[in-house]
């Protein structure tokens, strides 16, 4: 493999996009960086999709297509298909999304000119689309030359991560191969994916940011993202589970007070989340996160 030319694997999660699944499938072969490989998984989609990908495929075999023989989610599905992938960088792309032209190869000039050492995510900032593809807004807010008007924060930021979900644009983000490694890939027991790993990165990693426009998000009705809001929702339920056990999770990763600060910012958060919402349990047990972060002196070293 070309050094100045790293593969790059594009894991493509198919979920019920069968009015949008060519365009993003055609937004990764019209990349300018062609030094990729694309695997596309449908997680047992009901509608349309796998003969629309079939047929996308078939005038395309070079594509990996796994088929899903039952829904699995997104994180189990992702660590099936990396098993498969070859690729040192990896980007994780819904099929309802579409990558601008110039996004992997602005993402592996980053990788390789970075002044981060330890780097292993680079994002941008993502432009937010309807159903319909007319433009919505920005992730990260921009000014007349579309630059970001307040700067990202990057290098070792495991403790802004923690704060706060919005720091980061998940679907903007390549990933080194060897940190899905060495983390073990997604947490399969969450019912989403990208909070969890960002701050498993940040641990021990940095992170770089590229001030462009790299991807645009489909924003949809039924998006995981609607459902962590909603009230007596099953889902929803399931989605602020997954948010507490990451939690539980980042008290043990947590190396001193200032991390446990930042961590009881996010709690803080949670604890009123749940209430708005009516999840007394959940809230009860956010609470003894909060009880334990207040009265702790000591710290696990690793």
């Amino acid at each position: 493999m070309n050094s100045h030319n790293p593969l790059v694997s594009i894991i493509c999660h198919c979920y019920n996009h069968e009015k949008f699944v060519v365009d993003s499938l055609n937004s990764v072969l019209n990349q300018i960086y062609t030094t990729i490989e694309i695997i596309i998984v449908d997680d047992c989609s009901n509608d349309n999709s796998v003969s629309v990908i079939i047929d996308f495929v078939a005038k395309h075999p070079e594509i990996i297509f796994i088929r899903n023989t039952q829904n699995l989610g997104i994180t189990k599905s992702f660590n099936n298909a990396l098993k498969t992938a070859k690729g040192e960088f990896i980007i994780d792309l819904a099929t309802d999304d579409i990558l601008l032209p110039d996004c992997i190869a602005l993402q592996v000039a980053t990788f390789q000119n970075s002044p981060y050492k330890n780097l292993a995510i680079v994002y941008g900032n993502a432009e937010l689309i309807a159903e319909n593809g007319k433009f919505k807004s920005y992730f990260f807010e921009v000014n007349a030359s579309k630059k970001v008007i307040t700067k990202r924060p990057t290098g070792a930021i495991y403790a802004t991560i923690i704060t706060s979900g919005k720091t980061f644009c998940s679907v903007s983000g390549m990933i080194k191969r060897d940190v899905y490694d060495t983390l073990n890939g997604y947490d399969e027991r969450l019912e989403y994916e990208d909070y969890d790993f960002w701050i498993r990165a940040s641990r021990d990693h940095e992170i770089d940011f590229i001030d462009e426009i790299l991807i645009q998000k489909r924003v949809v009705t039924d998006s995981l993202e609607t459902y962590f809001f909603k009230k007596n929702n099953a889902r929803a339920k399931k989605i602020n589970h997954s948010t507490h056990l990451i939690l539980k999770k980042v008290v043990q990763m947590n190396r001193n007070k200032t991390e446990d600060l930042a961590l009881q910012k996010r709690v803080h958060y949670e604890i009123i989340h749940c209430w708005k919402n009516k999840n007394y349990s959940l809230l009860f047990k956010n609470l003894s996160l909060r009880i334990v972060l207040s009265w702790r002196k000591n710290f696990k070293t690793y």
